[in-house]
């Protein structure tokens, strides 16, 4: 059973098109898009659990520069 989550990622201001090059390159990443409004760029990811998505977005994709917030929303079959 596979976990996805649209994270919405805040950036540093001039940075929103290189944070999401750099999302779109990370395994477990299927798009990575900049927005307009209180969020600069949102990805949509899948993880096999939740643990691997926490680890995706804690261990790789806060640790890009210019990331200044996360917020992760995970996916659910209503």
């Amino acid at each position: 059973m596979s976990v996805s989550a649209y994270v919405l990622i805040q950036t540093e201001v001039g940075r929103a098109a290189s944070v999401a090059r750099a999302v779109a390159k990370l395994d477990g990443v299927i798009a990575a898009e900049g927005v307009t409004g209180p969020y600069d760029v949102i990805v949509r990811t899948e993880a096999t659990s939740v643990d691997e998505l926490g680890r995706m977005v804690v261990g790789r994709i806060q640790l890009i520069e210019g990331i200044t917030r996360t917020v992760t929303c995970p996916v659910v079959n209503l």
